[in-house]
């Protein structure tokens, strides 16, 4: 068994608990459907969010919307870089897997341009 982490990114409209909930249930939720994870699958969370969102913890809405009651998670503040992306939540998921396994990464709304 090896690890790999998934990556994934989505913007928020509003500086508000209610949208970083949304956003951060809607990323998560479409990450383990497209990457068909388990939740024993998943070793640890880290979320970073632009300077520009402080209304709420993202690992808070996977914690308890979620379920994800005994996965590691901590949240950091994302590189303040000139001209980046604003109002973004990022994710990178790590999990136990089979050697075959190949993660597929998921930018969702505004942030779908991040790896183009």
């Amino acid at each position: 068994m090896i690890s790999r982490g998934i990556r994934g990114a989505i913007t928020v409209d509003n500086n508000t608990e209610e949208d970083i909930k949304n956003a951060t249930i809607e990323l998560l939720s479409e990450i383990i459907l497209k990457n068909n994870i388990d939740l024993d699958m998943i070793s640890h969370v880290i979320f970073t969010m632009t300077d520009d969102l402080d209304a709420a913890f993202p690992a808070k809405f996977a914690r308890i919307d979620l379920h994800w009651k005994d996965i590691p998670m901590m949240c950091y503040n994302e590189l303040k870089v000139k001209n980046a992306l604003q109002k973004c939540i990022r994710v990178m998921i790590v999990v136990n897997c089979g050697e075959n396994f190949t993660p597929e990464f998921i930018y969702l709304k505004g942030a779908s341009g991040l790896r183009k």
